[in-house]
């Protein structure tokens, strides 16, 4: 593999490869000592790096996969998460996301939209040199794999976030060709995310070892389309995914579930894919995300930890979590308390409120004070984004075979759900009792409370109330009625298509 300094000499050199900035921890360092050899192999390489460094820099898409675009989308609209910061910061977020008044020209969707199709393009223009250049060596292969996860992921958000869209599957050489496109159904799109996932799944291998940790696998693969499928509500073929990742042997629960979020749990034995960050001693090599810059508690001098966007409701506070639920004081961090070194804190108390600016914060993107100090960045741009972990592999495999049903998925429902309440008591046979099977429905219930527990401020909450079916009863006194499981597409874009590209249902 070629190694991040080569790959940024490239970035100088090959026109194609603007725009990519390279990955983090799965690429080794190499001097810069490039042969002809490597040069002529470099080009599909170093879009796939680009790839990776895509959703995480903000200038490329890194805002539409971990900025406030991201957490808007997926955050806010549910009712676990608000916009938080001050009131006076971005108080049209407030009224559009947790409020639901929904606007059809807004720099917040405008970026996601654009930033996504931005790495769908980077895929589409990857995938075209592979086809180009009839690469089909190993390497090329697992690099063709790489571009088509990263469409499919891509695809996934818009098509849940939107529904219909564009599908684009090849480069976009000008504005008036991807103007010209209409939308695609659902169907069409998810059936392109099918085609991505299941040639991603057969190339990607079951590991990287030691070499590239963070790099994608073929179970990352599986674990995403196993999502897409519970979504369609295609039970049958979402469990069997998920067990071929369990079964795997690959991963396992992190028995602290307090360890997934500091900086020694990344990339740790339940992560399946995250978004790679770094940043070195004295401030060296910045790699950042902003997905711990824009939930870090907003406060002045050693409490000014970020942006203080998407933070805990009340609502998530008191009724999120059972009682006794050790998850709950890992998930939350309370103004005016100590953080709780034995829930994962570092030793310190919480200026109170309304010296910050909100009662509750994200524990799960909290900086390490060791980290600012020996970086100098008080801001945690360095913090991974946790995508696709183990206990959702877990719970969707509980989802799936309660909903088909019979002796033996009652057994397996109760199984994979209790795995993931066992890491989350930790022993305490005081909290957290297993479930045993009753009914369908009960056990649909306790399912949908666990991945509420156990995924709070992660931006699963507000698609999940919509696939089941229950967003209206969960968020109507916030305004939400069912056509807003669906944003409008951007206005812009709308007005550039001259009719070609029709606005969604309800959004006249």
């Amino acid at each position: 593999m070629k190694h991040i300094k080569f790959v940024w000499a490239l970035l100088l050199a090959v026109p194609i490869l603007v725009g990519s900035t390279g990955c983090k921890k799965f690429l080794d360092r190499k001097p810069l000592t490039a042969t002809l050899e490597d040069l002529d192999q470099g080009g599909l390489e170093g879009q796939i790096y680009g790839l990776y460094g895509g959703i995480r820099n903000p200038d490329i898409a890194g805002e539409g996969f971990s900025g406030i675009p991201w957490l808007a989308m997926h955050g806010f609209r549910s009712d676990d998460a608000m916009k938080g910061s001050s009131d006076a910061d971005g108080a049209d977020w407030a009224n559009i996301y947790d409020n639901f008044q929904y606007v059809k020209d807004h720099w917040s969707s405008n970026t996601y939209y654009d930033q996504h199709y931005r790495l769908i393009d980077l895929a589409n223009v990857a995938l075209k040199t592979a086809d180009s250049l009839r690469l089909n060596d190993p390497a090329s292969l697992v690099n063709i794999g790489e571009a088509k996860f990263f469409r499919a992921f891509a695809y996934f958000d818009l098509v849940r976030t939107y529904g219909q869209v564009r599908l684009i599957t090849a480069p976009v050489t000008s504005a008036a060709q991807v103007n010209a496109m209409p939308k695609s159904n659902e169907a069409a799109i998810y059936a392109q995310i099918d085609a991505d996932l299941n040639a991603a799944e057969a190339v990607l291998p079951p590991n990287w070892g030691n070499r590239f940790p963070g790099r994608l696998t073929t179970y990352a693969a599986k674990t995403l389309h196993a999502k897409t499928y519970l979504y369609r509500q295609q039970w049958a073929a979402a469990l069997s995914l998920a067990q071929q990742v369990i079964q795997s042997g690959q991963y396992q629960l992190e028995s602290n579930f307090s360890n997934i979020w500091k900086e020694a749990g990344e990339n740790g034995p339940e992560s399946i894919f995250e978004i790679q960050a770094e940043i070195g001693p004295g401030g060296t090599n910045p790699l950042g995300s902003r997905i711990g810059i824009t939930q870090g508690i907003r406060g002045v001098d050693v409490w000014d930890l970020g942006w203080g966007w998407n933070t805990p409701t009340e609502t998530l506070v008191n009724s999120g979590f059972e009682t006794g639920d050790p998850r709950r004081p890992k998930t939350i961090l309370f103004s005016g308390q100590s953080d709780d070194p034995a829930n994962g804190g570092y030793g310190r108390t919480l200026p109170p409120y309304p010296t910050l600016p909100r009662h509750y914060w994200s524990k799960k993107y909290y900086a390490d004070p060791a980290k600012q100090a020996s970086t100098g960045e008080r801001q945690a741009a360095w913090m991974n984004h946790r995508i696709l972990r183990l206990s959702d592999v877990y719970l969707m495999a509980a989802e799936a075979a309660n909903e088909l049903g019979g002796t033996a998925n009652q057994a397996l429902a109760v199984q994979y759900l209790e795995a993931v309440r066992a890491r989350a008591r930790g022993g305490n046979s005081a909290v957290l009792p297993p479930v045993a099977f009753v009914s369908q429905a009960q056990m649909r219930t306790a399912i949908q409370q666990e991945r509420r527990a156990e995924f709070a401020m992660e931006g699963e909450r507000f698609f999940d109330l919509v696939r089941w079916g229950i967003a209206p009863a969960a968020l109507g006194g916030q305004g939400f009625q069912p056509r807003h499981k669906y944003y409008p597409l951007p206005q812009p874009v709308i007005d550039a298509s001259n009719g070609a590209l029709v606005q969604n249902p309800d959004y006249p």
